[in-house]
């Protein structure tokens, strides 16, 4: 372990790296800050920038924006009731009604203090069971890999917000975009339309930017959300909490810890599941209920610990399993593939500076995290104040200028303005958009894995129900996917109820 985290240390301490991991951290506390934005959208603008620095930099970058909005996004969320991530949202339950007590200051110095702590233990925690569930994957077969890309693709489907049957259809699209191009085993071409272009495939830039940039800009445009909030309750001075609070926070933050590296580590649940769900627990066990939703302290460090050290844990699935958790982890996996590096098991032994690097990297972001919302804090809600009107023509062209920047190909620019269509109709339709993009990155190496897995059992599917442990897995799928359907129709059921009376 001590030369795994020298050598990691060795990585993350050049100063090139230590460069990119501040770019990293500063934009995601930025994206953050802003509402509307999110790690995904800048994460998709920034992929590009990624192509010409080498692996372990990039996706040190990219993991700083990812969990740099963890951050930044409560900033929105206490101050003008506005989360400037998903995983933030619970935040504004007990955040806004402190800053509306002129305690925004306050509030905001104890969501940095539990998203390090947070970040802290979920790095621990990272550190000593992935080489673990990397060496028992490593006697893992294609049967195993794809009932197990299988149940990541339900389990994100049947937890994510909404219809099941909508995000199901959303995998199968994704999975279809997936297929687009020239078949590897056949050369045949497959779904191009008789367009030399597609014959190349689909990019994940294109994809990721249509679906998740534009759509999101267009949407937050049309919401037409305002800010505003009282800049005189924010300052340096105004950050002492008494000692009765502080006393208070520290059990929920080490709870929020422990929830938030369980759910991080699951694929298809991630932060937002962790924070909603440590929030619910301290409800729960609180002596006094009845302070929540009106600006408990705990309100806000149990879930800001969990989100962020569900940050850190949704590293597990994606590096060691090859499987990521949520649609952000995709893009990382994406940003691996792009660099020839295949993630799974083998990664840690191939590619061990990569890893440990990545993993040291975290201890050093999250204390530049530290250092910058703390003392930063005025200038950071100063962001707030920036109108919709500049912001989101800037954002539109940066899309425009990092697509054309990939191959200096106008197709490619034609294709997010197509994907961006897509993804405004599916917000219309309520279609979440996070399944096709699992889908679109695990289709292919699904589709891999199925053929190898046949090719060996000589084309008999039993393969996949012979062999233990991807008999349980595809159990579980099953199993997941008929909670989720049931599950759905009992939600829906209640709100009817609710709407009838």
């Amino acid at each position: 372990m001590l030369d795994n985290i020298l050598l990691g240390l060795d990585t993350a301490l050049t100063p090139i790296t230590l460069g990119y991991c501040f770019l990293g951290v500063f934009l995601g506390t930025l994206v953050g800050v802003i509402p509307g934005i999110g790690p995904l959208t800048a994460i998709s603008m920034l992929l590009p920038l990624t192509y010409h620095l080498d692996p372990a930099t990039s996706l040190i970058m990219l993991a700083g924006i990812w969990y740099g909005t963890g951050y930044g996004g409560s900033t929105a969320a206490i101050l003008v009731n506005i989360p400037g991530t998903t995983s933030s949202a619970i935040s504004c339950l007990d955040g806004h009604p402190m800053a509306l007590q002129g305690r925004g200051a306050a509030a905001l110095f104890m969501t940095s203090i539990a998203s390090f702590v947070g970040g802290m233990i979920g790095i621990l925690l990272l550190m000593i069971f992935a080489p673990t569930i990397a060496s028992y994957a490593l006697s893992f077969g294609s049967a195993e890999y794809f009932t197990l890309m299988v149940l990541g693709l339900v389990a994100a489907s049947a937890v994510s917000d909404g219809s099941v049957p909508k995000a199901l259809a959303m995998v199968v699209l994704g999975i279809l975009c997936g297929t687009v191009g020239i078949d590897l085993y056949t050369g045949d071409e497959r779904l191009t339309f008789g367009i030399l272009e597609m014959s190349n495939g689909i990019g994940l830039v294109p994809l990721a930017m249509g679906i998740f940039g534009i759509a999101e800009v267009v949407g937050n445009a049309q919401s037409g959300a305002r800010r505003s909030f009282d800049q005189s309750s924010v300052s340096l001075r105004s950050m002492k909490l008494p000692r009765d609070e502080v006393k208070r926070s520290i059990l929920p933050m080490l709870r929020g810890s422990g929830i938030g590296a369980f759910f991080g580590a699951l694929p298809g649940t991630g932060p937002s599941v962790a924070s909603f769900f440590a929030y619910a627990l301290e409800k729960r066990i609180s002596k006094t209920p009845e302070r929540f939703g009106k600006g408990a302290i705990e309100g806000i460090t149990a879930p800001e610990a969990a989100n962020n050290a569900a940050d850190q844990t949704a590293f597990v699935p994606t590096l060691t399993l090859g499987i990521p958790g949520s649609a952000t982890m995709a893009l990382m996996l994406g940003a691996l593939t792009i660099h020839g590096i295949a993630p799974g098991p083998k990664l840690l032994t191939d590619q061990p500076a990569l890893f440990w690097g990545l993993i040291m990297s975290f201890w050093v972001g999250n204390l530049m995290l530290l250092v910058l919302n703390i003392p930063m804090i005025g200038i950071w809600v100063k962001l707030l104040l920036v109108p919709n009107r500049f912001l989101y023509p800037a954002i539109l062209m940066f899309i425009a200028i990092g697509t054309l920047s990939l191959h200096n190909n106008t197709f490619d620019v034609w294709l997010v303005i197509g994907f961006g269509l897509l993804g405004i109709l599916m917000r219309w339709l309520a279609f979440p958009a996070a399944p096709l993009l699992l889908g679109f990155v695990l289709g292919p190496m699904m589709e891999e894995h199925f053929r190898r897995a046949m090719l060996l059992s000589r084309g008999d599917p039993a393969t996949f129900v012979e062999r233990p442990i991807s008999a349980t897995v595809l159990g579980l799928a099953v199993l997941m996917l008929v909670w989720g359907v049931v599950s759905h129709r009992k939600t829906r059921k209640r709100i009817e109820a609710t709407v009838q009376t």
